[in-house]
């Protein structure tokens, strides 16, 4: 708890009933979607950028942390105030300021939902793909900042794929505008842009998004395949591929995960089945129709029990949000979900299941997996009580294993859930010493002291944090 002369400052920036320190609004600030948390010392809420320049600037006077939050969904600890400080929270930053059609184009704040913004741009002909699986939660503040991914991202790309330009509030507190805000090209020199897409609140906050929109495609199919063999799906995700059919969405559930969903959404999968892709192709009517002819006689060969299509918009739409509730209903199985974000080559796929799966035979634990198959974006979820001491030993066993056959594959720590506090220990393992120590001075240049959302992504001490 901040003494009140600090208190007294920060509610002369923002207002008195933006400033929270009572101890249940400060435990809702505490955690994000990993469950792990800590309290902060204080949370401030902001109207726009000139008050975060102030909050950060005072702070940085007082030495006092700063933790940027949107909607706290985050899986890799980002926003946690593992340090104690100050939290700002984001979300009243939510207008959508401007939809060029012309050229297409839209300028948003931070705590604009995704699904929001994808629903406005649509009543004007244009499309924003990324679709992180939380888009009726997640803020596109939090998307460019964790440099999030989606359902659609195997042919339409991740959040970083659109952004053209950002109005970030340095640790400093200076603001700074990085490429445009009016044309599709950035600006010369060095790609400030995607250098703070994907750096997780460490190097500065963003407080304006200036995104590319596209036009929709005009038809598409939905296809659920059903598969007695979780290689055999696998394997499935690449032949597609190599027949140079590109789907919009290839989405991955193992068998746990199907029963799961099934268990909430009653939409009649099968229980028995050990797989199964969720594949949408889209374009051109005559284009869509020649890739499911393909898919069709592709997923067949690899040897598919079934295969069925949405009749309409509305199954269409049934399938989709089933997936979507994937982590959700994994949750209700156990007090405890730790959800990883293991990605390799698409070609590695059925590799990388299978390994989960002997990993979770040999630790004796509940491993749900889904993911988005079609880039090798894998999110193996284990579920536990974290009030067995010795079971969570055997989850630390597992998770670095997991990451260590990965990283052999040729893959990566993260796809789309950032690296935060959870993930910072496997860092050398991916980026080496060279690569960590680039890492380390681009924070250091900006951010001198360390702190802005300290200890995320190159944490320079080892952090340990309860579950809530």
């Amino acid at each position: 708890m901040l003494n009140k002369v600090l208190v007294d400052k920060f509610v002369s920036i923002v207002g008195s009933s933006n400033v929270l320190t009572d101890e249940s609004d400060l435990l809702l600030y505490s955690y994000d979607a990993t469950q792990l948390y800590k309290i902060p010392d204080l949370v401030v809420i902001v109207n726009n950028a000139e008050e975060v320049s102030k909050v950060i600037k005072f702070a940085k006077a007082n030495n006092l942390n700063v933790y940027p939050r949107g909607s706290g969904t985050n899986l890799s600890g980002g926003s946690i105030p593992v340090d104690g400080g100050v939290v700002i929270e984001l979300n009243r930053l939510n207008k959508i300021l401007n939809i060029d059609v012309e050229n297409r184009i839209a300028v948003v704040e931070p705590g604009v939902i995704a699904a929001t913004l994808d629903a406005e741009v649509s009543k004007k002909g244009l499309f924003y793909p990324p679709d992180p699986g939380s888009i009726a939660v997640a803020t596109i503040g939090g998307c460019v900042a964790e440099g999030a991914g989606g359902l659609r991202a195997l042919k339409y790309g991740t959040t970083k794929d659109y952004i053209i330009g950002l109005e970030v509030v340095l640790p400093n507190g200076d603001i700074l505008r990085t490429g445009s805000f009016s044309s599709l090209r950035g600006s010369p020199g060095f790609d400030l842009t995607h250098l703070f897409v994907g750096s997780e609140g460490t190097l500065g906050i963003i407080t304006k998004i200036a995104v590319k929109l596209i036009y929709p495609a005009k038809s598409r199919k939905t296809f659920l395949v059903m598969y007695d063999s979780v290689g055999k799906a696998g394997i499935a995700v690449a032949k597609i591929i190599e027949n140079k059919i590109i789907p919009s969405t290839m989405e991955f559930l193992d068998k746990i995960t199907i029963n799961a969903v099934e268990d909430f959404t009653k939409i009649g999968l099968p229980r028995d089945i050990e797989a199964l892709l969720l594949i949408e192709v889209d374009g051109e009517p005559e284009d869509v129709e020649t890739a499911a002819k393909i898919l069709e006689e592709v997923c067949l060969s690899v040897g598919a029990r079934s295969i069925s299509i949405a009749k309409n918009d509305a199954e269409r739409m049934k399938l989709m949000e089933a997936r979507r509730a994937a982590l959700p209903v994994l949750a209700r199985l156990k007090p405890t979900t730790i959800l990883e974000d293991a990605t390799v080559p698409r070609s590695k796929v059925a590799d990388m299941l299978e390994r989960i799966h002997e990993i979770q035979d040999k630790y004796n634990l509940m491993i749900g997996s889904f993911g988005h198959a079609g880039d090798g974006n894998l999110h193996p979820t284990i579920l536990v009580d974290r009030r067995n001491k010795e079971e969570m030993k055997k989850v630390d066993m597992a998770i670095k294993e997991i990451f260590d056959y990965c990283i052999e594959l040729g893959g990566t720590l993260t796809g789309e859930h950032g690296i935060g506090i959870v993930k910072a220990p496997f860092m050398e393992k991916e980026f080496k010493k060279e690569g960590l120590s680039l890492f380390r001075d681009i924070k250091k240049t900006l951010d001198p002291e360390n702190k802005l959302n300290p200890n995320k992504i190159v944490g320079a001490k080892e952090v340990h944090l309860e579950y809530i």
